[in-house]
């Protein structure tokens, strides 16, 4: 465990769990196994103990721990109300809770008996599952916590940023590590693309050998052991086999950002031959595929995005795309090369709109696609994603569906080689690592 001198600067969610002190609902912090949710709520015991609040007042149990991790939800409630101070409020912070039994029972006789603040952190989607979400419906706020961003994987390896001057004029921006020595931005960039965010890689240093075993740990926690055992505690027996696990979740690395169905991976499994032998005769059902998928999702390891009909205005039904919690995982999966970078760039832009609020979805218009359409309350994007804006061909194909969209909102372009126009036809040419890099 990170001690808390060592904790770096999680802002962006800090804030948002700041934002939320002292409301009634309890806050629920959800996302991939070592993301750095358990570090995110030190943060908040730091802020909290920073801004007054003593620390008899605040009761921390992490579930991991062998201390707390067979304990009954009865025995929690006994543990918690030993501690509560009289006349003072309570600041509760359960770590990884999905792990003990009927946790929702504790958690709401906490809130009916004590003046307390509830924290709770969840590796998976099942925390907040259909059982338990009507639950706690209303009383809760999700925060769905991600890997690290570009920005704050330079911050965690040490680089910081300075602008230069540049031969032709100008100024561009270059990293600098903790000796000072001098880094081209694109080459930062592709570490990022390499390693990915897991935060405990920077406690590793770019080592790549390090970097694929923590890769491996969370893996086998993340699939094996987290969707196996949930679904044993489920009392179901839909998903026990591992292996065909594995296969999927190879199959979805190996496509992200193509448009798949249910029914196409398992024909492309059975076609591959992997599915021969053993108990399965024939294609595996779109059911079993669908809740192996379902799975997967609820983990938070990949990510679906729907396609939306730009002129007829509704979600469609059909081939969604799934993309990759992170990059690095991507790579310890199917290796490291050069492999379908565009569609690799897009996965980090995706997570990227996730971060910054949007919701996001493809765009179909015609024949056509737009990358995402990521819209807010109050704001909408058309963005598509190219490596290079160099070739007149990709040009065209990147920008004909952009040109036929009538409405007013912005449309851009992302590349890392957005060549020499700023923009074509009032659609924007931007360069991708400056836009991952704007506040």
């Amino acid at each position: 465990m990170i001690g808390s001198h060592e904790l770096k600067k999680r802002d962006q969610y800090l804030r948002k769990l700041i934002g939320f002190r002292d409301t009634q609902p309890v806050k629920v912090i959800t996302g991939i196994r070592r993301c750095g949710k358990s570090s995110l709520l030190k943060l908040m015991v730091r802020h909290l103990q920073e801004t007054g609040i003593k620390p008899e007042q605040i009761v921390e149990m992490n579930f991991e721990s062998h201390d707390f991790r067979n304990m009954t939800s009865d025995e929690i409630y006994h543990y918690v109300k030993e501690r509560i101070v009289p006349g003072k409020r309570t600041y509760l912070f359960f770590d990884e809770l999905q792990r003990i039994h009927a946790w929702e029972d504790a958690v709401n006789s906490f809130r009916v008996d004590f003046d307390c603040d509830i924290y709770i952190t969840g590796s998976n989607a099942f925390l907040l599952s259909s059982e338990y979400s009507t639950y706690l419906s209303g009383r809760c706020v999700e925060i769905k916590m991600l890997p690290l961003s570009f920005r704050e994987f330079l911050d965690f390896h040490g680089f910081h940023l300075r602008e230069t001057g540049s031969v032709l004029g100008g100024m561009r921006r270059q990293a600098f590590d903790q000796n000072g020595e001098r880094y081209d931005m694109r080459k930062v960039f592709e570490a990022y693309m390499r390693f990915g965010g897991m935060p405990g890689i920077a406690d590793l240093g770019l080592d790549q050998e390090k970097a694929l075993a923590l890769l491996d740990g969370i893996y086998s926690t993340v699939v094996v052991r987290d969707i196996l055992e949930r679904e044993r505690r489920r009392g179901q027996r839909q998903i026990t086999d591992s292996a065909l696990l594995r296969k999927i979740v190879l199959f979805l690395a190996d496509n992200i950002g193509s448009s798949v169905s249910v029914s196409s991976i398992g024909n492309t499994l059975m076609n591959e031959g992997l599915l021969e032998g053993g108990k399965r005769k024939g294609t595996p059902s779109t059911h079993t595929v669908q809740a192996y998928i379902g799975a997967l999702l609820e983990s938070c390891f990949f990510y679906e995005i729907k396609r939306f009909d730009i002129k007829g205005r509704e979600y469609l039904r059909t081939l969604g795309k799934y993309y990759i919690v992170d990059i690095g995982l991507r790579n310890y999966l199917l290796g490291f090369r050069n492999r379908d970078s565009g569609h690799a760039i897009e996965n980090v832009v995706y997570f990227e709109l996730l971060r910054r609020g949007y919701d996001v979805a493809i765009g179909k218009i015609d024949n056509q696609e737009v990358d995402f359409i990521a819209t807010t309350a109050d704001d909408k994007q058309y963005i598509q994603v190219t490596e290079s804006m160099r070739s007149e061909d990709v040009r065209q194909r990147v920008l004909s569906p952009l040109r036929k969209i009538r409405d007013n909102y912005e449309k851009s372009v992302l590349s890392l080689e957005p060549g020499l126009d700023s923009s074509y036809d009032g659609i924007k040419s931007l360069n991708l690592i400056d836009w991952l890099l704007a506040d």
